[in-house]
């Protein structure tokens, strides 16, 4: 049997770095199906899971799901797949981390906001097989150990040479999971959401139902798409012809759903801004592109960012 290549029929071994609550909620579901599941997280998360298991709720069911857990990037050792949860901000940081204890077989996905992430795990990770890989799905973390799901939950992946055995074993525990050539273009698709939404539901701390139904909201959000799409264009990337239809649909598919953006500022955590509106600024500047709107947005949400961190000042 070529080693470079899960077995289908056989349990994966799966770690998880960065086990926020889109970790999280995918290690449940792998967890349930049979999978050997090692969350890698803060320690408090990580404390409360090893005691009760991780609290999974859904708009069907409220449940505990045992797995194992750590503080320590040392524990991706062995693992067939590490799913890369962390913050786009903390990528080279984190592929540093679990370089020296990854096999060489050992898929790295990385399942992070922004576009660019698989690149710069390369320029880390070197030959280490690592694929993106697009996440659909919303998902918060209600108190310690506890992961909240609201929506959706499918992944599209990078080819990889692990890519259709693990979409087959991920399917089979319900995440739908494709290959697709196209991630690129749906990973920038994904982008122009986030770019359209994280921000103004950030300064706001208002849910994305709220935000389209006040006045003058809508062409806002059609400007920063404008601008998003010319960049892509100029990039290079084939948008899919359906992006206007997509970024409309997060509105009434997740109406109630508070921004990723929204949830760290009011945390004060440290957003992931440049690396969404931000990474739209810098390619537009390095293109010719102007993005009036998109930099306005990051800079928003930067001074928010710093003055909820008054010890920074």
């Amino acid at each position: 049997m070529n080693s470079s290549a899960a077995p289908t029929s056989h349990p994966l071994s799966v770690a998880v770095m960065g086990a926020g609550s889109v970790g999280c909620y995918f290690g449940a579901l792998l967890a349930r199906a049979g999978h050997s599941v090692t969350l890698i997280g803060r320690a408090s998360h990580m404390q409360a899971i090893n005691e009760h298991g991780l609290r999974l709720q859904t708009a069907t069911e409220d449940i505990h799901v045992p797995m194992a857990t750590s503080t320590s990037a040392d524990a991706v050792a062995g693992a067939d797949v590490v799913l890369l949860c962390v913050k786009s901000t903390d990528t080279e940081a984190a592929a540093a981390q679990i370089k020296p204890y990854l096999a060489s077989h050992t898929q790295v996905l990385s399942l992070q906001n922004g576009v660019d992430n698989d690149q710069r795990l390369r320029q880390v990770l070197g030959n280490q097989p690592v694929a993106a890989a697009v996440v659909y799905v919303a998902t918060a973390m209600a108190g310690l150990g506890h992961v909240r799901h609201f929506g959706r939950g499918e992944l599209v992946i990078a080819p990889c040479p692990q890519g259709e055995a693990i979409a087959q074993q991920f399917s089979a525990a319900h995440i739908p999971t494709q290959v697709s050539v196209s991630v690129l273009a749906a990973l920038w698709q994904k982008l122009i959401i986030n770019c359209v939404y994280n921000a103004l539901s950030a300064l706001t701390q208002q849910p994305y139902g709220w935000l389209v139904a006040q006045v003058g909201v809508p062409a806002v959000m059609q400007d920063i798409a404008n601008e998003c799409k010319a960049v892509a264009l100029a990039d290079g990337v084939q948008l899919p012809a359906n992006v206007d239809e997509a970024v409309a649909a997060i509105a009434r598919t997740m109406p109630q759903q508070l921004s990723s953006t929204a949830q760290d500022l009011a945390r004060a955590k440290t957003t992931e801004i440049d690396h969404l509106n931000g990474y739209v600024v810098r390619r537009g500047q390095a293109l010719g592109i102007a993005t009036p709107a998109n930099r306005l947005l990051q800079v928003l949400v930067q001074l928010r960012q710093t003055a909820s961190k008054p010890e920074q000042l």
